[in-house]
Order: C-alpha cells, then sequence, then structure tokens
C-alpha cells in the first residue's frame, strides 16, 4: 500500500488569506454589492459584466429581505451558521488578489468558475425553498462526496485545490483508497469540547444540511480535479485494495449541533473533524430504550474494507454501514450502537442473501437509493466475515464462509420498493462504541516517510486503519535503512484515533521477523487476536501441587466411586497429550450394558476464586494450531494430573447409564470417581478394530495394555460401543437433528523443523462417530440435571434457528438449481440433503458445497446462563433438536465445562455452591463465546498459513474443483484434492478471450470463450455454473505465502472436460 500522510500543512499564502476570512467571521460583512464592483473592474467582458450585475441585483434584493427582520436574522444564523460562514469566504473578498487572472496555473479557471457555480447554487437552491412544488430531491441536490479542511488535510479527496503544494497530491491517491470519504459542512471543534455532535434535531436543520449538499450538484470540472461522474477522483486499479464507494448522502462526519456551528464561526483554522463525537452514555441509553438506536456486533467485509455489518434486532436482513466514516473508528468484532439513516439513503440489493456484499463490479459505483424510483442492480459476494467453527459434534452446523448467487422472485416486502420491486437494506452509521472488542493490536510493514517525524504503519488485515507511528518508537537503523525493513513483520497496537484523522496512532510493541516464516507469521496471528501464549505466572503456578510426583490423598477414596478395575480407556487423535475423556463399557446379565463416560475432575485442581481459576477463566478455552497448543491451564496439569492417560490412576466425574442394545436409558447415574485407563487409543486403533471384528489383534499391534485386561476385553468394548453408537446416532437423526460437515484439511509436519511435508483431507470415520455419540449423551444428560437443580443458574449451550429470510431465500435458490430440499426443520433439512447428495464419484464435493450453502443461514451456538434468558422456548438446540445441552465434556481446554462440573458437584453434594451469581455467569458467558469464536479464527489462519507455505514449497499443484458460486465476474471454487475454497476472476484467465455473466432459469452462469490456437481453429466455449468441474492449478504468488487458483484451459480429448458442466446445466436448473 502506498503513503499515508500527515494532513498537509497550509502555505503562506493560504495562512495569510484565511486571517482577513476570519476577521470577517468575527465582524459584520461588508455589503455584497462593493465586491461585485471590485471584480467588474477587473473583467472587460460585457457578457460576462451583466451577468454579474443580474447576479448582484438578486443576490442584493435577498439579502435586504433577510435583513428585514433582526430576530429572524438571529434565528437563521444560529441555524445555519457554519453554513454562512462558508459562505461569506466564497463571497466577501477583501482582497481584490483572491480571483486575479494573473493568478498562477488554473486560478482563473478554478477559482473563478468554482465562484459562481457556488453563488449561482446558492440563488438557485434559494429560489428552489420558495417554491412549494420543488421536490425534495431538488432542494437537496447531490451529496457531497468529499470535503477539504481549512488547513488544506484531504480527509476525503473531494476538491483538488489548484494552489496545493505537489506534495499534498503525491499523498492524495494512496489516502483515497483508504479512508472513506465524508460529509463535512465546515470545521468542528476538537474533541474535548466534550459534547456529543449530534444529528439535526428538526427539519429547518435538515433543509440546511441539503441546502449544502446541493452546492455540489452542478460544480463544473476543474482541470486539476480528475473525476468522473460519480464526484470520485479516478485511481489506479488496486487488486489488493479495493477503491471505496461513495458514502452517498451519509451524515456521518461533519454534523454539528448548532450551538457547534456558532462556536466555530471564529475558528477558521481548526482542523476539520472526520468523524462524529460519540453520543453520551445517556443519550445511547434513551435511544436504545426508544428504539431510535440499535446494538449489535460490528462484521467488516475482510475481502472489501468498505463494507460493514450489524445484525438487525428483528432478525432479518443485517444493516449496513457504508465505508469507514460509518463505522467512526469501530473497529471488526466490536460491540457498537447505531442509528439508522433516513429511508432515502438505504441500500438496494436484489435478494436477502445480497444483504452482505455486493458484486464485483458495483464495489466501486452508487448502491444507495435516494429515491424510490432509483435502481442499482447486484450480485452477491461473500460474506467472509469470520464466524465460528468447532470440531465438537453439535457445532457442525454453523455460519460458513461461502458465496453463492441467489436472485429469485422478487417478493412483496415493507422495505422493498414499489417502482423497482427492489430489497431496500437498511444503512446506519456507528454513534457510541459499547465495548471494544477488537485487540487493536495488529501485524503489518512499516514504510518511511521523507521529511515525516512519523512512519506509516500498513496493517496486513485491510479492515484496519493505517498507522502513524513515530519514527522515535521505530528500530534505530529504520531512519538510515528503511529498506532493510521492507519485509519485516512487526505487531503495531492502536493507542489513539482522533476524530479529525484518517489515520490512527500508534506504537510498535514487537518485531516479529520475516514475512513468510512460520514463527513470526503465527505470533503475530496470535497477538492480533488477542490469545495469551505468555508463560504462566509464579502466582498461577502456585496454584499446582508441590509435592511430586503427584498421587491421589487418601480421603479421595472416600469421597468417590473407585473404578480403577473396570476396563476403561481413551480414545483420541494420536498425537493427542490432553485426555479428558474415557470410556468403558460391559454386559450385564440381562443382556444391556453398563456404558459409562469418565471425564477429567479438573475442578479438583482448579479451585473457584484462585489465580489459577482467574487466569483459567481468562483464556476461556485452548488454541489449537497447527503445529502447537496454546493451553489454558498449565502443562502440569493439563498434560499430566488431569489428562488420563494410561496406566495411572486419576480423579473424574463419571456418569453411567445402563442402556438397552438399542440405545435408551434404563438408570443413570453421575459422581465423582477414580479410574484407572488401561490403553490410550488413537482413532486409526479403534477404527481397525471396528472394521475387523473377528480379528485378534497381538499385543504388538496396538499400544501399551495395561496387564490386568486383554486385548480380546478391550476389542469387545469397542464393538459394543460401537453398536450402541450406532443405534443412537440413527435415533438422533430420524428424532430431526441436523449435521453439516465440514472438510478439515490436516498437515503432516517434519518433527525438527515443524514445516509441512504433506497435507490430506481428514476423514471423519465410525471410530469419530462412536466417541461423538456418547460425548453427545453425556453432555444432554448433565444439562438436564444441572438445570433441573439450579433453573437460575446452569450454564447451557443453545443454537438459535437459522435467519428467517436467509432461509427462505436459499429455499428459493435450490428450487432454481433443481434441489429438492425441505427447510421447515433441522430434521428435514437433513434428510432431503441426505437424497441429493448423489453417489457418483464427485458426490463428496457436491455434499460440501451444499453443507457450504446451508450453513450460509445458520447461526452460531452460543453460551448462557439459563437465569438470563426468560424464554425456555429459547433455550433450545436447533441442530442437535433437543431441549437442553451444555458442554462437560472437555474441562482441560474449555472453562465452561469447569463451571458445569462446580454445578454438578455442586448439586451432588460432594463440592461447594458455586461462587457466582447470574449475571456473573452470564457474563462469562458471554466472554467464553467470544473467545471460542477467535480461538476458531486462529486455528483456521493457522491452518491458511501452513497451506500457503506447502503450496510455495511444492510449486504448481494441479487439482479438479467445484465450482460453489458464480458472480458477474468471477466464481469460487472448492479445490477437490486439498478442500480449500479459492475464488478465480474472469479478467485474470490467461487465454481468454471473453466471458458473458447470463442467467438460466434466474440460475447464475458465467459463458467462458477461450481464444483459440490458431486462425481456423473454432473458440472453445465453456459454461460455469454451480456443481460444474474444472481443472485448476494452484501456485504461489509473489507475495508472502499467498497463493492463487489458476483456471486451466479444457482438453477436448477428455471426455468428462465438459461433461459435467453440461450434466450442471441439465440436471440442476
Amino acid at each position: 500500500m502506498d503513503s499515508p500522510m500527515e494532513p498537509p500543512r497550509p502555505s503562506k499564502k493560504a495562512k495569510q488569506n484565511r486571517e482577513p476570512k476570519r476577521s470577517q467571521n468575527q465582524s459584520r460583512a461588508p455589503p455584497q454589492k462593493d465586491a461585485y464592483a471590485r471584480l467588474l473592474s477587473q473583467h472587460s467582458s460585457s457578457v460576462f459584466s451583466s451577468y454579474l450585475e443580474q447576479c448582484a441585483q438578486d443576490s442584493l434584493s435577498q439579502k435586504e429581505a433577510n435583513d428585514s427582520g433582526s430576530a429572524l436574522q438571529a434565528h437563521h444564523d444560529k441555524l445555519n451558521g457554519a453554513q454562512q460562514s462558508r459562505d461569506q469566504v466564497a463571497i466577501n473578498f477583501s482582497d481584490p488578489g483572491d480571483f486575479s487572472l494573473s493568478s498562477k496555473n488554473k486560478g482563473e479557471e478554478s477559482s473563478l468558475s468554482l465562484y459562481m457555480e457556488k453563488l449561482s447554487t446558492r440563488n438557485a437552491h434559494r429560489e428552489s425553498e420558495r417554491k412549494p412544488g420543488v421536490s425534495e430531491r431538488q432542494q437537496r441536490g447531490q451529496r457531497r462526496d468529499t470535503a477539504t479542511s481549512q488547513d488544506g488535510d484531504i480527509e476525503s479527496g473531494e476538491e483538488v485545490a489548484c494552489s496545493r503544494p505537489t506534495s499534498a497530491k503525491k499523498h492524495q491517491k494512496p489516502q483515497r483508497k483508504k479512508d472513506e470519504p465524508s460529509n463535512y459542512a465546515g470545521p468542528q471543534p476538537a474533541e474535548e469540547y466534550g459534547r456529543p455532535v449530534t444529528p439535526p434535531a428538526n427539519a429547518s436543520e435538515q433543509q440546511q444540511e441539503k441546502a449544502r449538499k446541493s452546492k455540489k450538484k452542478s460544480q463544473p470540472k476543474h482541470p486539476g480535479e480528475e473525476k468522473n461522474r460519480e464526484g470520485i477522483l479516478k485511481l489506479p486499479a488496486d487488486p489488493q485494495t479495493p477503491r471505496p464507494k461513495p458514502s452517498h448522502g451519509k451524515t456521518a462526519a461533519g454534523t454539528e449541533s448548532p450551538g457547534e456551528r456558532s462556536k466555530n464561526k471564529g475558528d477558521r483554522r481548526a482542523k476539520k473533524r472526520v468523524f462524529e463525537s460519540y453520543m453520551s452514555l445517556e443519550e445511547v441509553s434513551h435511544g436504545l430504550k426508544r428504539g431510535e438506536l440499535y446494538q449489535g456486533q460490528l462484521r467488516i467485509n475482510p475481502k472489501n474494507y468498505t463494507e460493514a455489518f450489524v445484525p438487525s434486532p428483528d432478525d432479518t436482513r443485517d444493516i449496513f454501514l457504508d465505508g469507514v466514516v460509518a463505522r467512526n473508528r469501530a473497529l471488526n468484532g466490536d460491540i457498537v450502537v447505531v442509528e439508522i439513516l433516513p429511508r432515502d439513503q438505504w441500500k438496494v440489493v436484489r435478494s436477502d442473501m445480497d444483504c452482505d456484499s455486493t458484486s464485483e463490479s458495483d464495489t466501486q459505483t452508487k448502491h444507495v437509493a435516494p429515491t424510490a424510483q432509483r435502481s442499482t442492480r447486484h450480485a452477491p459476494t461473500p460474506n467472509a466475515a469470520a464466524e465460528d467453527q468447532s470440531s465438537d459434534p453439535e457445532e457442525l452446523v454453523r455460519p460458513h464462509n461461502v458465496s453463492f448467487t441467489a436472485t429469485g422472485e422478487r417478493q412483496e416486502d415493507p422495505s422493498t420498493t414499489r417502482a423497482s420491486a427492489e430489497i431496500l437494506q437498511k444503512t446506519a452509521k456507528v454513534v457510541y462504541i459499547v465495548e471494544r472488542k477488537h485487540s487493536r493490536a495488529v501485524m503489518g510493514h512499516l514504510k518511511f516517510l521523507p521529511d515525516k517525524p512519523f512512519a506509516m504503519f500498513s496493517p496486513v488485515d485491510h479492515r484496519v486503519p493505517r498507522i502513524n507511528v513515530k519514527l522515535d518508537d521505530c528500530p534505530a537503523d529504520f531512519r538510515t535503512h528503511p529498506g532493510d525493513f521492507a519485509n519485516t513483520l512487526f505487531i503495531c497496537r492502536i493507542t489513539n484515533w482522533p476524530a479529525d484523522s484518517n489515520f490512527a496512532d500508534g506504537q510498535l510493541a514487537k518485531t516479529l521477523g520475516q514475512a513468510g516464516e512460520i514463527e513470526p507469521e503465527t505470533e503475530g496471528i496470535l497477538t492480533e487476536y488477542d490469545v495469551d501464549f505468555s508463560e504462566f505466572t509464579e502466582e498461577v503456578l502456585d496454584c499446582l501441587p508441590k509435592n511430586l510426583p503427584w498421587t491421589i490423598p487418601p480421603e479421595e477414596f472416600g469421597k468417590r466411586r473407585d473404578l480403577r478395575k473396570e476396563c476403561i480407556f481413551t480414545i483420541d487423535p494420536a498425537t493427542a497429550r490432553d485426555l479428558d475423556d474415557a470410556l468403558s463399557c460391559k454386559q450385564l446379565p440381562d443382556g444391556n450394558f453398563e456404558v459409562g463416560v469418565h471425564i477429567a475432575d479438573v475442578s479438583y485442581f482448579v479451585e473457584e476464586g484462585t489465580a489459577l481459576d482467574t487466569m483459567a477463566s481468562q483464556r476461556a478455552t485452548s488454541v489449537y494450531l497447527v503445529q502447537m497448543v496454546v493451553p489454558m491451564l498449565p502443562r502440569l496439569l493439563c498434560e499430566e494430573l488431569c489428562s488420563l492417560n494410561p496406566l495411572t490412576d486419576r480423579l473424574t466425574f463419571s456418569v453411567i447409564w445402563k442402556l438397552t442394545p438399542e440405545g435408551k436409558i434404563l438408570d443413570e447415574w453421575f459422581g465423582r470417581s477414580i479410574i484407572r485407563s488401561c490403553v490410550k487409543l488413537s482413532y486409526d486403533d479403534a477404527q481397525r478394530m471396528i472394521d475387523a471384528p473377528e480379528k485378534l489383534f497381538a499385543l504388538e499391534e496396538l499400544p501399551p495394555i495395561d496387564p490386568e485386561h486383554t486385548i480380546d476385553e478391550i476389542h469387545q468394548a469397542v464393538l459394543y460401543l460401537h453398536s450402541i453408537a450406532k443405534n443412537l446416532r440413527a435415533q438422533r437423526f430420524i428424532g430431526g437433528a441436523l449435521r453439516l460437515d465440514q472438510i478439515k484439511l490436516s498437515f503432516t509436519l517434519d518433527k525438527e523443523t515443524m514445516m509441512p511435508q504433506g497435507c490430506y483431507i481428514y476423514e471423519y470415520r465410525d471410530s469419530n462417530k462412536l466417541v461423538e455419540e456418547f460425548m453427545l449423551l453425556a453432555n444432554m444428560a448433565t444439562a438436564t440435571h444441572i438445570y433441573g437443580k439450579f433453573p437460575e443458574l446452569a450454564l447451557l449451550r443453545r443454537h438459535p434457528p437459522p435467519r428467517t429470510k436467509m432461509l427462505k431465500e436459499l429455499e428459493m435458490l435450490c428450487s432454481q438449481l433443481g434441489l429438492n430440499i425441505d427447510f421447515s426443520s433441522a430434521g428435514s433439512i437433513q434428510k432431503s440433503l441426505c437424497a441429493v447428495y448423489g453417489d457418483d464419484e464427485y458426490s463428496v464435493y457436491r455434499k460440501e458445497v451444499l453443507n457450504n450453502m446451508c450453513s450460509r443461514p445458520m447461526q452460531l451456538a452460543l453460551y448462557f446462563c439459563t437465569g438470563a434468558l426468560k424464554k425456555k422456548g429459547e433455550f433450545r438446540h436447533y441442530a442437535l433438536n433437543v431441549p437442553l445441552y451444555t458442554h462437560f465434556t472437555s474441562p482441560i481446554r474449555r472453562y465452561p465445562d469447569i463451571i458445569v462440573h462446580r454445578l454438578l458437584a455442586s448439586s451432588l453434594k460432594v463440592g461447594p455452591d458455586l461462587g457466582l451469581s447470574t449475571e456473573q455467569v452470564e457474563k462469562q458467558a458471554a466472554y467464553c463465546n467470544d473467545k471460542k469464536t477467535l480461538s476458531k479464527r486462529v486455528q483456521e489462519l493457522s491452518s491458511e498459513l501452513y497451506f500457503g507455505v506447502f503450496v510455495k514449497e511444492c510449486g504448481q499443484l494441479d487439482s479438479k474443483a467445484m465450482v460453489m458460486g458464480v458472480l458477474n465476474m468471477s466464481f469460487d471454487v472448492l479445490i477437490l484434492k486439498y478442500g480449500v475454497q479459492k475464488r478465480i476472476y474472469c479478467k485474470s484467465i490467461v487465454g481468454l478471450d471473453s466471458f458473458h455473466y447470463l442467467k438460466v432459469n434466474k440460475v447464475p452462469h458465467l459463458k467462458l470463450v477461450w481464444a483459440s490456437e490458431d486462425l481456423e481453429s473454432p473458440r472453445e466455449e465453456q459454461v460455469i455454473s454451480i456443481f460444474s468441474v474444472v481443472e485448476v492449478q494452484l501456485k504461489a504468488d509473489e507475495g508472502p505465502l499467498k497463493y492463487s487458483a489458476v483456471l486451466k484451459k479444457p482438453d477436448n480429448s477428455d471426455p468428462t472436460a465438459n461433461a459435467h458442466s453440461a450434466e450442471s446445466l441439465d440436471s440442476h436448473i
């Protein structure tokens, strides 16, 4: 990215001219006819002179009419002080030289045409205000896309003054690329005034705002202002940084209260305010109660940082925030309060699925509907906001980053314009930040700025603003050898973001290392997402047992059920070290089974209120990366004392059932226990036992086994568990459960360097399903138990139903694709998907595409306190289709499980009462929700990092891919061999002659026309639609760890090259 800029300092001439102008604000301006007389004396054109005379007469008569009543004039000054002050600067020139025809370069055309335009626009607007038949749109005129401060600081780049120094022009383009244009109505008071800037309170003030906007409507272009018709400076396209869209009438910047406008009349040198001041807490509280303001979490589109969204309180389409200025210094993930903008500034979309992004071609064009008759067309792009993904079985239904075009029949809707039948999406601006959830720590690069006392920090994440860093805070030799740091990654923390600056202020926190290397990149990810990976403090470690090796105290044997002689074993990934669950199963004489789930008793070691407990509650979860784990608890606990390692006595919490072979519960027991695991089985070990029920395994084929138990005993227990788990699973899905599997990429690493040696798609097998079913059963049983004992204090986990609007839109899309899917319930979705997956070689990938599509309307599963949610119907878990659910089975890596263990112990009278109130449990639950989401995103980024290294090391990788979504200039694909998703842009396809976007039965398609190899050969056509199978090649890009997918030209010798596209066209439309 290019350099940011310090606000340009005013030239000497500008300073000289400002002084007399400022003095005019403090005393009554001279009669306007004197200014016209001086102008007339400088120009000999009779036509021009007569025109000026007429304008002078009109303006003078209007002024005399306004002076007829002093009280009316005083009221007018109060409402329009800032506007009149600006107009006086434009009209009442005390120095004839201001309009001298001999002024340097373009001065004649720029200054004179600007003066004439403002004069004519002002008179025309006054005339329209007197005419009752003039429409509001005509009075308002076109919005100002930008404004320039009195000291020459270009916050949004509307007018490039001809007298501005060349250096300022050089900085102009990078600033426009990064920052959102703003509507500025004049200089504003500094933030320390301490008064919130609120929107206009009455119709008169709104008219004044419209009057200010109208001045831009018919302003002629100046030679120095290369603008398009939208009023946007023409900038070179940047493939990595999309150009900001105009704000289209937003009042997010430059809105002043009448009192502040009056204050600013005498301070023309004050820096222009880019952002509004925040409302006071009292104003926000009242606004929320009255329903005038809305609170929610800000989500910024990572593929287009000018687009942001806040969930709608009525659970319909999201509220749209257009541009950086509308976000008012809030960052991704922050909890904000927003104010809805007027209806004529809402965004026009074609469908509810389009309510979180726009098509590529529309990214730099207007998408706000000033009038009902205006129509702007869009095709959706993915909302790539980061969402929760977990290996936990109950979380395999979640929002997913996927893009697909969805356009259907226009539906009647209260927010749909009648003339165009388009959907209007509400737009808003941030007026208050409730909680800064973003860490304000970002990873990026430093760039040296000559003759500046600061350097520019460019974050890797474009959703974060560029940051000014003092040179004194930079490395010692950065000033003299800035090129040595071009590829160095730093961590920078934002310390302040002034309201009068497009850029934040910050300090360098750490030098990470070279970009593209795994260690510095990983550390940057952890820091940016606020993962505490520091060593545990001495205060925390003092809470651990001191006498090592630790043994179970004798008194515990009298308080617990002794299960050490039972055949109990763990089934985990081969590399797992934190073993927090074990299973047991034996057949009873009556043919039923005794099945046990045994969970590490972490709450025994983590006592409530200790430093260890405080640290665990702050970390909230262990974070799993490709090459490492950031533990929630010290390793002495999570890998030794709490881990259910084989051949070792361990403290546990157990749930033991008496089950029929079909899985029906006949009896249930909860309690603290002591176990001794007889073997640590991996998923591969258990799977081999399942696959070979009659085989007699030798000792060397399995991990070390406790001599108290035989291989056959363990093998038989695994087979019993597998049989019962199959029945439990079948009953769950018959009962209406939903599971949307997501492909997971795994890596094989070099043990010394930890570099990726290979990668593969993780296979979810029967052994995984076995463990999953009994963990689900234990969690559901525990939820029912603790809620029955503590109806106001239980910590449970709920999954809200999918968003209705998006679900209906998805149903329409599936219908257009020829997919018969019933979206009436979780169970009906599961049943329908199983029927349409197919059984050909691509069915597993078609399943992934469909799962992605169906995941998009889904909401996140959330921890909550039952006493804080009054409607019991909202406790339900949608995907599991159960009334109560919680997390009990992973206390080593999840803090909510520890709270659940404490509640369970209290309910059984084997532990103290929980020392938290309902409010405190709810607060901790919300915090754990945030931490869980962040940890999942870190896990995804770690996987992306390693795959980027893998592609770079391997070179070009060929694979088939299935199309997941089609846009007007690109399409998204799922790389079948590696399970990753990439977007392919048509303009970047080598050898493509042309491409055409079309819809067949309302389903989006791209027709690609490939250039012929010679003049005699015909051009080849390729149809791209959802479920098409194409050939792609992955190759590393120039940037560190960046790679792209390149579409390969179809091979005519391969009969399947276009068959799948044609089949998709025939079968799915």
